[in-house]
């Protein structure tokens, strides 16, 4: 055992010494990366606590339930377009490392209250809503940002490693933030959380890269920026289906999410610490996912990897409502089984459709066309948990839950019924994109 964890720790420091080897940008890339995983870590942990607090603490129902995840998204559908208008006129540092300190700084309003004793379920709300609209702003420079850090033949390769680090938070973070929350409180878990954005930000001040203010001559009306963010996405054959899959997925995804921690915690009785087992357990799919996302869309190719990264994910999704009636061990083992065949595949998809994108993309046009696609593919998950909160509090949570799982199956077609499914190689630049098949890729099947 001593002799395998040196040689392991040995890999991993050189995996991350060596990451965009080669290109001068790596270094500030490395500073990204660790004040990313630094903020996984603290995210995951504290994923799990903001919920738990609201059942735990505040004695939240499934409707205020459903009311909090739609808090926590709703910005991505109020502002998400604007955001992204605004970030193309903006340094994206800035804006990240101001994303990193207004959530860490909202985040510590909470286990403050709680220790004054004021703490309530409105002030949640407040809280899940500032830290939702400082998400959409770090979002979506953060995605608009990595390209400015690395050259786009590398870009895939810095998805899949920023991918490890949040597969890696989600295998360790939940199950942590499980028995802490069980032996600290959820206000004290959330604490860390809040310095885990904090510590972010001081790793991505570091970064030396720095762009330049885009000029103001020549701006648009914020109107006509919007516009030309939605039309990108929305004139291209391919994004407009991978959109209308992410988006629908996310819209019945919000009302499975909205409701597993008061199904698993009330229902199904596995307590904090095995509904944070089940989902670090599960969050080994995702790890998997993002250390097997670049050779599985090399040897796939990108197209099919897009189309067919979501299939084996459905059928799992139904553990999910099984699991009611079942002992708690046996329950947490389907959460377990039902997060990780899912999280496979969603992590290969992200590394293949994220990464097409922001290659087909004109780099000015970046921030916008973020922008545009948090905004078609977030905004559903505040409609969803709100809905969630409703089908539970009058329908019971279990068959909202099989609502989620339906609506997830059929969110699946757009890019099953595609092309891509055909397409080992997808468009490299717009020239390459006329149309679902040009006769410059090569279309296999």
């Amino acid at each position: 055992m001593s002799s395998t964890e040196p040689a392991a720790a040995s890999r991993v420091a050189r995996w991350y010494r060596t990451s965009l080897a080669g290109h001068p940008a790596g270094r500030d890339f490395r500073q990204l990366w660790v004040g990313d995983t630094i903020s996984q870590f603290g995210t995951q942990i504290g994923l799990i606590a903001l919920p738990l607090l609201a059942v735990s603490v505040l004695g939240a129902d499934e409707f205020e339930m459903g009311l909090l995840a739609t808090f926590e998204t709703l910005a991505f559908l109020v502002i998400g377009l604007p955001a992204g208008a605004w970030i193309d006129r903006m340094r994206k540092r800035d804006v990240l490392i101001a994303g990193d300190v207004v959530r860490g700084i909202a985040l510590l309003t909470l286990p403050l209250a709680w220790l004054l004793g004021v703490l309530t379920f409105p002030l949640l709300l407040v809280v899940a809503t500032v830290v939702g609209v400082a998400t959409v702003f770090f979002d979506v420079a953060y995605q608009s940002y990595l390209p400015s850090l690395v050259p786009s033949s590398r870009i895939s390769e810095g998805n899949a490693k920023l991918q490890v680090s949040q597969s890696v938070a989600q295998v360790a973070g939940p199950g942590i933030g499980g028995v802490l929350v069980r032996a600290l409180g959820a206000p004290l878990v959330i604490l860390l959380d809040a310095l885990s954005f904090l510590g972010s930000a001081l790793f991505v001040l570091r970064i030396r890269h720095r762009e330049e203010r885009p000029p103001a001559t020549g701006r648009r009306a914020l109107y006509v920026e919007i516009g030309e963010g939605l039309a990108f996405v929305f004139r291209q054959p391919l994004l407009r289906r991978i959109v209308a899959t992410t988006a629908v997925s996310n819209l019945f995804g919000g009302i499975s999410n909205a409701l597993l921690v008061l199904y698993a915690i009330r229902d199904l009785g596995v307590g904090e610490a095995g509904l944070g087992l089940a989902l670090s357990v599960g969050a080994v799919g995702g790890l998997a996912g993002a250390l097997l996302a670049e050779p599985l869309i090399a040897l796939v190719g990108e197209g099919r990897s897009i189309a067919l990264a979501l299939l084996p994910g459905l059928p799992a999704l139904a553990l999910v409502p099984l699991a009611h009636g079942h002992s708690p061990p046996v329950a947490i083992a389907m959460l377990a089984a039902s997060t990780a065949v899912v999280g496979l595949g969603i992590v290969v998809y992200n590394v293949a459709q994220v990464s097409f994108r922001q290659r087909l993309c004109p780099r000015p046009l970046l921030g916008r066309m973020n922008a545009s696609v948090r905004f078609v593919v977030w905004g559903t998950m505040p409609i969803g948990a709100f809905l969630g909160g409703v089908l539970g509090s009058r329908y019971g949570v279990v068959t909202a839950l099989w609502v989620g799982v339906a609506g997830q199956m059929l969110g699946a077609l757009p890019v099953l019924l595609s092309p891509l499914a055909r397409m080992r190689d997808l468009p490299r630049d717009l020239d390459e994109h006329a149309g679902d098949e040009p006769a410059t890729h090569r279309v296999d099947g």
